[in-house]
């Protein structure tokens, strides 16, 4: 199998395993989930869904790798560096639209396939790089590591519009907007 091939079967596994991952908290609440999974409808519990998603659809991409005798150079810092930086990427393209149309399913759903696809992109490029000495370390603590800002800002959530669940007019996951 190809690294094209590849290119396209990554996209659509992380693009649906999306789907899955947006409801996983809310079918199975509970503090680890809380970490990983979105707790609400904000945007930047949108961004920590793409993140995780990508990361986990990172473990099928591996297993698809081995089996057909794919290079895998720098395999763990290529899922990191393409789960972290879906989030910025995300944003650039979401916030103006969002700003100028507002909540939008279609548009979230589009922006969220296009992220996908330059961050597979971005990863197919790392794939073919030379070998980068201790990365397989570096991007378990990173990795690590984001999961503990992630997980704390769920809990101690800033009260700014990224984080604002408009639906349930609430921050992270138990913080309620107390209307004065």
């Amino acid at each position: 199998m190809s690294l094209k091939k590849m290119f396209f079967i990554n996209v659509i596994g992380t693009f649906l395993l999306c789907f899955l991952s947006h409801f996983i908290y809310e079918w199975f609440p509970n503090p680890v989930f809380s970490i990983f999974f979105p707790v609400n409808e904000s945007i930047w519990e949108h961004m920590k869904m793409l993140y995780t998603t990508i990361l986990m659809y990172g473990v099928i991409e591996y297993f698809i790798m081995k089996k057909f005798d794919i290079d895998n150079h720098n395999f763990l810092l290529t899922s990191f560096i393409k789960a972290i930086g879906s989030i910025p990427i995300y944003l650039l393209m979401f916030l103006p639209l969002y700003y100028i149309f507002g909540e939008n399913m279609f548009i979230s759903i589009s922006v969220m396939l296009i992220t996908i696809v330059i961050v597979n992109l971005i990863g197919i490029k790392m794939l073919q790089a030379k070998e980068i000495k201790n990365q397989r370390i570096i991007s378990i603590i990173l990795i690590l590591l984001t999961y503990i800002i992630m997980g704390y800002l769920t809990y101690k959530t800033p009260r700014l519009e990224l984080f604002f669940d408009p639906n349930e007019e609430k921050y992270g996951i138990n913080d309620y907007l107390i209307k004065e």
